[in-house]
């Protein structure tokens, strides 16, 4: 046992939870913990991005990619505030976080002072847990107990917030290893087994619909097990992409809004739709009343508040997938679904994805991105059609290579998190999927990629509008484009060498695949722009509030 100040002991709860990355930006509240980082510069790297928010996409991005806790830390005040958007984007799609900010003395907090916020209070409806340390003798537990939280259960970002005069004052140090986090089984009763079971056997046409629950578990393995024996398609959630192998036969594509019609009609037409670790969103789902109507709804899932808080289903396990799914693999006996299989394969073939081949289009730069890459790259977007195409386009062959803000739709967060995801899998191409208006966001984290030379390629779809804005207000809002074109004086290509970085413009096909292998051959951060039509759009598309069977694509607005 030794004597440490308090900033001495976030270091070391930090080594002691084996972190190697985190990602900040300093302030005279957190400057204690800065100048005790610096002690440690060889153990603990981090990256100085060029705004806290940044930081925290980065930490965000690092958890998704490698499955452990991303870390982030900023100052009192603004930087903490800072920190919000990122923070509420872990929440909403449960990824393991812990968020570190220091806040003014103790005496100082509720007078209004310099750069003070009451973060805990701004935090709290984003975070799964969060806390505020007034007294060193608490602080490493409270750190230990918050990487327990993130990571258990049902993931989630933390927030520590500290403060400075607890960061100089010391008191005895003891390390400690840490905490396993088992997977959580308490709750997965027999009776839901059997009744899950009896389901499963009864069914002549089931569908899988999985989300981001089962890339959190880790059970890839036994639901590509689970899906072959029972012989039923698998169609997925944005967040759920890569949890089942997007080049499998038995892969129907995403669901929902901007879902392939094979999967909407799937799950239209089943008469089992099996959820694994989805939540039923309402870019899922669209009119709830109408949805998977024609089936009884079996949902496992590790939180109990995601059953029957959106749709009603007919039975429901609760616990881990991983471990649900390997018992109900263990119980069941190979089925067949022929007939039922069929009809998808129709399906499929009635109605595949298409897009404009005779020009440069995002789904044409994202099929050539999936070639030259052999699908094997971390793909990280922004938010917007850039982001659906990535979705539709890229074959997803595992879980973690999709990292993208499902849940809030988080603009400005890719590049971020294609950073976190670089620092994380050093040895994988990763690629920042962009709109023109998200990269306004947060093009000043390419000076962070140049400053570490990490080897990012930043693709950015520049049609010159607010893409899906501007798509909703041709087809519902009259053509009226209310503030959604951005023709200026921008030249991204010179912003992105000014910053630093190998910058190249696309404007024909020809083009795309020599300049992706050149971009990923030199190894640097790199800035892509592809020129694409302004007016191009994502389908199929189902409206705001209608069934999703009831998507459409262009084929279908011309014969209207």
């Amino acid at each position: 046992m030794k004597t440490l100040t308090g900033a001495e002991i976030v270091i070391e709860c930090l080594k002691e939870q084996g972190v190697d990355t985190v990602f900040g930006y300093p302030g005279g509240a957190i400057l204690n913990i800065y100048d005790a980082l610096y002690k440690h510069k060889d153990e603990i790297t981090h990256i100085l991005t060029s705004h806290e928010q940044g930081a925290s996409h980065a930490a965000d991005g690092y958890a998704r990619a490698t499955g452990k806790v991303g870390v982030c830390m900023a100052t009192s005040g603004p930087g903490a505030t800072n920190l919000v958007t990122g923070i509420a984007t872990a929440n909403l799609d449960s990824i393991p976080m812990v968020a570190i900010t220091c806040n003014v003395t103790t005496g100082l907090l509720g007078k209004d002072s310099f750069q003070e916020i009451d973060i805990l209070g701004v935090t709290m409806p984003i975070t799964k847990y969060n806390f505020i340390v007034k007294d060193v003798t608490k602080l490493a537990d409270v750190i230990r107990r918050a990487f327990v939280i993130a990571k258990s259960g049902r993931p989630g970002p933390v927030l520590v917030d500290i403060t400075k005069d607890v960061t100089a004052a010391a008191c005895e140090y003891e390390p400690k290893e840490p905490q396993p986090i088992e997977r959580e089984t308490e709750l997965i009763r027999e009776e839901d087994m059997e009744k899950a079971i009896e389901m499963i056997k009864a069914a002549r046409k089931p569908f899988i619909f999985v989300g981001g629950g089962a890339v959190a578990s880790d059970a890839a393995n036994e639901l590509s097990a689970f899906a072959h024996k029972i012989q039923a398609p698998v169609g997925d959630s944005l967040m759920g992409k890569g949890a089942f192998d997007g080049t499998d036969v038995l892969y129907t594509g995403m669901i929902g809004m901007h879902g392939t019609k094979t999967s909407n009609l799937g799950v239209a037409e089943c008469d089992l739709l099996i959820v694994v670790g989805a939540r039923f969103s309402d870019r899922v789902v669209g009119d709830p009343n109408h949805f998977a109507t024609n089936a009884k709804i079996l949902h496992i899932d590790i939180d109990p508040a995601e059953i029957n808080k959106n749709i009603q289903t007919d039975a429901s396990i609760i616990g881990d997938v991983k471990i649900i799914l390997r018992k109900l693999n263990a119980r069941l006996d190979p089925m067949n679904h022929d007939e039922w299989l069929s009809h998808i394969e129709r399906l499929k073939d009635m109605y595949p994805l298409r897009y404009n081949k005779e020009v440069l289009t995002g789904p044409y730069i994202m099929e050539e991105i999936y070639k030259v890459t052999g699908g094997d790259a971390i793909i990280c977007t922004d938010v917007g059609q850039h982001q659906m195409w990535a979705a539709q386009y890229y074959k997803y062959k595992r879980p973690r290579q999709l990292l993208t803000s499902g849940g809030l739709g988080t603009m400005g967060y890719g590049l971020g998190a294609a950073i976190g995801a670089k620092m994380g899998c050093k040895d994988k191409t990763v690629i920042n999927i962009a709109g023109d208006g998200c990269f306004r966001m947060n093009m000043n984290e390419i000076a962070t990629a140049t400053r570490y030379n990490i080897p990012v390629i930043e693709v950015v779809f520049n049609n010159h509008v607010l893409g899906m804005v501007r798509q909703w207000q041709t087809l519902f809002y009259g053509k009226r484009y209310s503030q959604t074109e951005l023709y200026d004086q921008m030249d991204f290509v010179k912003v992105a060498e000014g910053m630093g970085a190998k910058a190249y413009r696309i404007t024909k096909k020809e083009d795309v695949e020599p300049v992706l292998r050149e971009a990923i051959s030199l190894n640097i951060p790199v800035m892509i722009e592809c020129q694409i039509g302004s007016d191009d759009k994502v389908f199929p598309m189902v409206p705001a509030g209608k069934p999703i069977e009831e998507a459409f694509d262009e084929i279908d607005l011309r014969i209207e």
